[in-house]
């Protein structure tokens, strides 16, 4: 097995690596203010921690209470992108309603997918998304898991020509499906990727992360918490004792401010469905992020 000393160094190699290709900008954060991305096939920025809808949203009526404060808290926190998809039962429908009942969708870089078989079955899907989620409009569509992605990714592509679209994608949550994914990426040069990254899980280091920088594509990523089973593994370990110099004062946030701290990545969309958590989420787009050093480190500590 590859000693820490051995692993340190090459993930020092990969990251000086990236370093050297052409990556979107961070912004200069305003007093106070959540660090942005910037778009690279637009320059748009976009704050670099959002909120996942999967699981956290698929509620009943009595559920979506606290959901209204998820979001309050999260818009109030300079927050915007929210992904969801048809696929996550009813969380269209439960985000819409509450978009709207809080009169906050203006305030939301909304991200949905197609994940359908054909094209008038993408449509017709499309059409349904747009009126669960009580919108004319999404800012990104992307091509669920790479499902008929051919097809839906020249749907997506015909949607965003008559403005009902501004970005599209492709998305996938598995290790497997990511040289596929980077092949796509390469060939193809979508707005956005999104794909599973964090401190457990790096193949996204490979092959998706390079070819999104080489070739101007935005990423999100999910599962930053390996679908919570990290903190498990964290309960009764400390933070690193560099936690302070990065403003780090829980584990949620170290695993989010790793993810932010690869250059070549946009945005990363956690899922909650509690108040408390999204606060401290939201923690994680300020102040310094985590140095090469730190994130080869910290990878090391959970070998």
């Amino acid at each position: 097995m590859t000693d820490r000393r051995e692993f340190l160094a090459a993930a020092l190699a990969v990251a000086g690596a990236a370093a050297l290709r052409p990556l979107p900008a961070l912004a200069a954060p305003a007093a106070g203010s959540m660090l942005k991305r910037a778009i690279p096939s637009s320059g748009e920025l976009i704050p670099v921690i959002g909120a996942g809808t999967s699981g956290s949203f698929e509620v009943d009526m009595a559920g979506r209470e606290p959901l209204r404060e998820v979001l309050r808290r999260f818009v109030a926190g300079g927050a915007s992108v929210i992904d969801t998809s048809p696929n996550y039962s009813n969380a269209e429908d439960v985000l819409g309603d509450l978009l709207a009942e809080l009169g906050i969708r203006e305030r939301i870089f909304l991200a949905t997918k197609l994940a359908a078989e054909g094209r008038a079955a993408g449509q017709t899907q499309f059409a349904d998304s747009l009126r669960r989620l009580r919108t004319d409009k999404v800012e990104l569509l992307a091509v669920h898991n790479l499902r008929d992605w051919r097809t839906q990714l020249a749907l997506a592509r015909e949607l965003k020509a008559e403005g009902k679209v501004r970005y599209v994608g492709l998305t996938h949550f598995r290790d497997e499906a990511h040289d596929q994914l980077a092949d796509i990426i390469a060939a193809e040069k979508p707005d956005f990727v999104q794909v599973n990254y964090s401190v457990i899980a790096t193949n996204a280091e490979k092959r998706v992360l390079p070819a999104a920088a080489d070739n101007g594509v935005a990423v999100m990523i999910n599962r930053a918490f390996d679908d919570g089973r990290l903190f498990a593994r964290v309960a009764d370990r400390p933070l690193p004792a560099w936690a302070d110099e990065v403003a780090v004062s829980s584990w949620a946030q170290m695993f989010l401010k790793f993810v932010i701290s690869h250059p070549a990545v946009t945005v990363v969309i956690p899922a909650t469905g509690k108040p408390h958590r999204q606060s401290d989420n939201l923690l994680a787009g300020h102040g310094p992020l985590l140095s090469e050093a730190q994130r080869a480190e910290l990878v090391a500590s959970f070998r």
